[in-house]
């Protein structure tokens, strides 16, 4: 039952913003409609059924619009109000953070700076760092956060309204399909998720279970972005159908492969989770971050820094689907000439050098890594339109028939006519994690600025892209074949001058490319709609993994 002083603290935070559905929730409420008991069952039948396991091979039917989705979230939302999921005395929203490393520590700032909000658990697997962090809390906020390494201590707590999860990679989807299970609703950073069939997990877990799900692509709420993606749409630059995601950042080797000690401090069952153990069991000099690099774990620069710019790419162009065939070329190279040895072996096993084409049918979409050395670029369009010709390139190009418009920033965007000269630009920041609170206020998830369904999408793009690249791993090519080939894929792009612009970075970077050459994978054949590749089982097998026992994504008809 809700609570007068929870009624009146809600309709103080929407300030008129109340929606029918909110307003129907209350109404109901001495009817019996609201059950707050209703979460932690729904949590307890359903956690036994996906720690049996999960089908490997998924054919997805499920939900493809984001229209839809939200609205079953919001018919959803109007029966859960109450499973906010137990609102504390004082009427605060209880946060646990899960994963209090690096970007954990954003999470936790973010939260000790609103008002509406205390952080109540930290969960983390290192206890000498989740301990630290509780120290910091406590200084802050004043009350002492508990510190528990397993995320499914919490689950049943009346404490904890929402988590916010920060964890590598392959955390991210079951730390968000747990907590909705138990009635939470959930933030989780980019990607949403390690693979694709656990996007569709988390998008079919929030609207099973009428929860708030946001992922952590905060360039969707920043003013600088929303306003440049409407005067795109508007026809501010002409008529645009291709976009160039860009991650020219600089990533050194990570350290041979090898056999490496756990952290005495890291519980290592625990922080693998999903994960399968490798032999030896940790191959990185460095345990924390460097995981990134490792496809157990990470999903390379393509899934790290990638799912933003492929996120409004993807906004900019008005896609709501994913593409319908893809193919990638790159590889690991480099890092010999780097250390000066030419039997070094890094002990990471992602891209650092990747170009992924997807093809939308009438639209187009191009993600370029480059992890190497970018001090200096002979990219001279990209370098007018940047603004500098050395350093890290991270954004979006988008190209229409009267101009461009570029992101070079998070909060900065701007548009060019065909000549190059300045029509508009666009600035300001935002609050990602506030627009989350505030759709958890008001049950509203239309108000989320990045819902489940969006970071899914986004993220795939990511998967899809690398599934390309690991497939044709070993399928070495000389730059002739490379270029014969993607004369043949069919794209909005010049194959054939991006081609020559990442070859060019490489031998800048003293790559032997005669020596070390670049891999050509597949070009694949996907069904948006059923979210299954139509000419490759190999494919088919890497939208999902395969999972440990006690950590099983459970798949999308399952959650």
């Amino acid at each position: 039952m809700i609570s007068q002083r929870t009624i009146k603290t809600l309709q103080k935070s929407l300030k008129g913003r109340m929606k029918t559905s909110l307003a129907k929730a209350l109404a109901r409420r001495d009817q019996g409609w609201c059950r707050g008991d209703g979460a932690g069952k729904s949590w307890r039948a359903s956690h036994l059924t996906h720690l049996r396991g999960c089908e490997k091979d998924i054919t997805m039917t499920h939900i493809t619009r984001r229209v839809f989705v939200h609205s079953s979230l919001a018919a959803g939302a109007t029966l859960s109000l109450s499973r906010r999921s137990h609102a504390a005395p004082n009427d605060t929203i209880g946060v646990a953070v899960i994963g209090a490393g690096g970007r954990g520590g954003t999470h936790i700032g973010e939260w000790l700076g609103d008002t509406r909000t205390e952080i109540r658990y930290i969960v983390d697997v290192d206890a000498k760092k989740g301990a630290d962090r509780c120290s910091y809390i406590e200084r802050k906020q004043g009350r002492r956060p508990e510190l528990v390494a397993d995320m499914r201590q919490i689950l049943d707590s009346k404490s904890i309204d929402v988590i916010s999860t920060a964890t590598p990679n392959h955390w991210h989807a079951l730390c968000g399909v747990w907590a909705m299970q138990a009635g939470k609703d959930a933030y989780i950073e980019k990607p949403i998720c390690h693979n694709v069939a656990e996007g569709s997990a988390l998008v079919a877990a929030a609207k099973k279970y009428g929860r708030m799900c946001q992922v952590g692509t905060q360039c969707r709420s920043n003013p600088a972005i929303q306003e440049a993606v409407k005067f795109i749409t508007a026809g501010g630059i002409g008529e645009v159908k291709l976009a160039r995601g860009l991650c020219y950042k600089r990533r050194k080797s990570i350290g041979p492969l090898g056999d490496y000690d756990v952290p005495g401090n890291v519980n290592f069952d625990l922080w693998s989770g999903p994960a399968q153990y490798t032999d030896p069991r940790v191959t990185r000099q460095r345990f924390h971050y460097d995981w990134h690099w490792q496809r157990m774990y990470g999903n390379g620069d393509l899934g790290n820094q990638g799912p933003h710019q492929t996120d409004i790419a993807r906004w900019g162009l008005g896609i709501d689907e994913h593409p319908s065939s893809i193919i990638s070329y790159g590889g690991r190279l480099g890092y010999q000439a780097e250390r000066k040895d030419n039997d070094y072996v890094d002990a990471g096993d992602t891209a650092n050098t990747e170009v992924s084409i997807y093809d939308y049918g009438d639209k187009c979409i191009v993600f370029e890594t480059r992890g190497l050395d970018v001090t200096k670029s002979d990219d001279k369009e990209l370098n007018r339109l940047f603004g500098k010709d050395s350093g890290n390139k991270i954004g979006v190009v988008f190209y229409g028939s009267e101009g461009y418009l570029a992101q070079t920033s998070y909060t900065h965007c701007t548009a060019f006519d065909k000549d190059f000269n300045v029509i508009k630009e666009f600035n300001g920041g935002g609050n990602h994690f506030r627009n989350f609170i505030d759709a958890c206020i008001s049950r509203d998830a239309d108000q989320l600025n990045a819902d489940a369904w969006e970071g899914h999408l986004s993220a795939a793009v990511s998967h899809l892209g690398n599934i390309s690249y690991y497939l044709g791993e070993d399928n070495r090519v000389s730059i002739e074949q490379l270029g014969e080939a993607l004369g043949k894929v069919k794209s909005l792009d010049d194959n054939g001058a991006t081609l020559e612009r990442t070859v060019q970075h490489l031998k800048r970077n003293g790559v032997d490319l005669a020596k070390y050459s670049l891999s050509l994978g597949p070009q694949l054949q996907f069904d948006p709609k059923k979210e299954t590749f139509v000419n490759s089982a190999d494919a088919n097998a890497l939208l999902t993994r395969e999972y440990r026992d006690g950590f099983v994504c459970p798949a999308a008809d399952a959650v």
